[in-house]
């Protein structure tokens, strides 16, 4: 029997962070098996913030399809299933939802093609996120998750996408119960800090970073430190990391590829078509990080993302880096995640498009 097998990619738009209407009306036309899906990424139209819940809402409005679709617990499908929402839609981003299937295939390609691992940390306690056994676990996690796509060396990595807790007052306050110190006491920052430390954790799973230089202290401070492939979001609704490895390696089958550049600001149009020209097929999904130049500037011209109190800096930079893209895929169905501290250059962030080989229209 053949052990091959192929990644098959779903784009869907949604209407809301409760809509898995398209998701449902593909099992149940028999065009994806739910047994074979192993990822689910996707944007919601909150506003990406500590209270934004249109992720556990979606989480959990997802997670309900397919436990109802597999006759299995909720349990089975956090254990089998990595879901991603990243939560901010602005400017002309459109919700939607990426779904990866892990299906079977008759035989290998002649080639490289796209394959996907999946890998789970432990759950963090509170005043584990944002620090070092944040960075060690996702480091594992990642090695664990490249092993599972069968994907032998870092360079074929293309994008690595993980969702990853915060600290909310409640956690803050049990971890003092206990006599425990967290990160910070401010709970956006914690965002930061969690992305951050899980974003080293690829870097140095990756060889990106050496492991010495890879501290606490380094965290969301040491911008020199980067991942040119990951992608991390933050969020209430767990406690662990889940992790998704994409990229390209032998044994796999189909017609998709992924490759990916590194933006080295918030309007490097040129990384996108350096990836499109590579490419040179069909696009079927892009995923980037987007964030507001720490620097407070963007090629020597002042921006105030920073300074507005009213709208948090990362909603700028997905509008901005949103714009950006889709000018260049034509698109606004895309997964432009805000926040890319130790992700890409400060600034700027990883672009990865999937796209179907030339030969396969």
């Amino acid at each position: 029997m053949s052990t091959a097998r192929r990644v098959r990619v779903l784009r869907l738009p949604t209407a809301g962070p409760q809509d898995t209407a398209l998701l449902a009306a593909a099992i149940a036309a028999g065009e994806i098996d739910p047994a074979t899906i192993v990822a689910i990424v996707g944007k919601t139209e909150g506003n990406g913030c500590v209270n934004d819940f249109t992720r556990g809402y979606a989480t959990l409005a997802l997670k309900l399809l397919l436990a109802e679709s597999l006759k299995c617990p909720l349990s089975e499908i956090e254990r089998r299933v990595a879901i991603v929402m990243s939560g901010g839609t602005e400017g002309g981003l459109s919700p939607h939802l990426l779904v990866f299937c892990r299906e079977a295939a008759p035989t290998v390609a002649a080639g490289k093609r796209l394959a996907i691992g999946v890998g789970l940390t432990r759950p963090f306690a509170p005043e584990e996120i944002g620090l070092a056994p944040q960075i060690d676990e996702t480091k594992n996690a990642v090695a664990l998750a490249m092993a599972d796509a069968g994907i032998v060396s870092a360079a074929d990595v293309h994008f690595v996408q993980i969702k990853c807790p915060l600290l909310t007052k409640e956690r803050i306050e049990e971890a003092a119960r206990r006599g425990a110190t967290v990160a910070t006491d401010d709970t956006y920052h914690s965002m930061a800090l969690s992305r951050g430390a899980s974003a080293l954790g690829v870097a140095v799973a990756l060889g990106e970073v050496p492991a010495s230089a890879a501290t606490e202290a380094a965290i969301c401070h040491d911008w020199s430190l980067y991942s040119s492939v990951a992608s991390t979001s933050a969020g209430v609704e767990l406690l662990r990391n889940e992790i998704v490895v994409l990229g390209n390696a032998d044994g796999w089958a189909g017609d998709l590829v992924i490759d990916h550049d590194v933006m080295t600001d918030a309007i490097d149009a040129g990384a996108a078509r350096r990836v499109l020209g590579r490419l040179g097929g069909d696009v079927v999904a892009v995923l980037a990080k987007a964030e507001a130049s720490p620097s407070g500037e963007i090629r020597g011209r002042r921006h105030t993302m920073l300074d507005d109190s009213d709208i948090h800096s990362t909603r700028h930079a997905r509008a901005l880096v949103g714009g950006v893209l889709a000018g260049v895929i034509g698109d606004t169905m895309l997964y432009v995640s805000g926040g890319a501290e130790h992700q890409g250059p400060a600034g700027g962030g990883p672009v990865a498009v999937i796209g179907r080989m030339p030969d396969a229209r």
